[in-house]
């Protein structure tokens, strides 16, 4: 079965947790993070994406990390890596660095630092040198909340027959994009970013969501998709009104230090964000905390 074949479900995209002495990343939390999202159901994970703190990261440390989780995650499971970098040939050397550590794909955003320099043409030829080069399958990454650089349908049009781009990651909120990047890349297997969004991307035709909230309610964001891929469209939509709020006051609302602090709410490792990023304050924890338990989360 290739990847492509493989892209479906919930992933997880994976926090990076810190170790309190050293502020190094560390393994063993990362890792039985990666497993407790796994057993509740998630068909895979990303490591080093915007979630993960990836801009925040060194290199070496992107490439342990990569290693840690390959260790963990079975064959049949599937490790992304977060390889968008600043100039093609550094998410060149991110992908293959990603490959030669055990990932099975890459999750590519658009550079952000001379976005307004950057046209659309150029993103064309960024993904399609990325995907020439790169040894293992290639998704486009469409988070503009983060880049200031949207990714137009007109890109994913011109993509559309490399064969070593598999699909896209949509995180800019607004379906009637996701529904124009499905009628640009029919063959393409498209992931919806938000918790907030996941059903609705379903019935628009995603083959799932690469979700912050799935750090910390996996299992509630997989009933939302495995219910609706049986056809219990109802199912599925009780559960996407319970994981709604979850994603817009604390995914959306927080970022990273919202859904660590929801980690730890529900007994996983979260812990610190890497400075200059803030945690939550003792009454933005609270309303996480109280978040948690009025959808009835239970602990990990």
């Amino acid at each position: 079965m290739t990847v492509r074949d493989r892209l479906r479900g919930v992933l997880a995209p994976l926090t990076t947790p810190f170790d309190a002495a050293t502020g190094d990343p560390a393994a063993v939390p990362l890792r039985s993070n990666a497993r407790a999202v796994l057993e509740a159901g998630a068909t895979g994970v990303v490591v080093g994406g915007s979630t993960g703190e990836a801009p925040l990261l060194g290199e070496e440390e992107y490439r342990r990390m990569v290693g840690w989780l390959r260790e963990v995650v079975p064959d049949d499971r599937l490790l992304i890596v977060g390889a968008g970098r600043e100039s093609t040939r550094a998410t060149v050397t991110a992908c293959r660095e990603g490959a030669e550590q055990g990932a099975d794909a890459a999750l590519v955003r658009t550079p952000a630092y001379y976005a307004p320099s950057i046209s659309q043409r150029a993103l064309i030829d960024h993904f399609r040198t990325v995907a020439d080069e790169s040894p293992i399958p290639v998704l486009v990454y469409n988070i503009p909340k983060y880049t200031n650089l949207p990714i137009a349908d007109a890109v994913l049009t011109a993509l559309a027959t490399h064969q070593n781009i598999v699909g896209a990651k949509d995180s800019c909120g607004d379906l009637k994009n996701f529904a124009a990047y499905r009628d640009a890349v029919p063959d393409w297997a498209l992931f919806i970013g938000s918790g907030a969004l996941l059903y609705a991307a379903l019935e628009l035709g995603a083959v799932g969501g690469i979700l912050a909230v799935a750090d910390f309610a996996a299992e509630l964001a997989v009933a939302v998709a495995e219910a609706f891929e049986r056809g219990d469209k109802a199912a599925s939509g009780r559960s996407q009104e319970r994981l709604m709020p979850l994603h817009k006051e604390i995914v959306a609302a927080h970022g990273p230090a919202g859904v660590k602090c929801a980690m730890d709410a529900v007994g996983l490792a979260g812990g610190s964000v890497r400075p200059p990023l803030r945690g939550l304050s003792e009454s933005e924890a609270k309303g996480v905390a109280a978040l948690i338990g009025t959808a009835e989360l239970v602990a990990a």
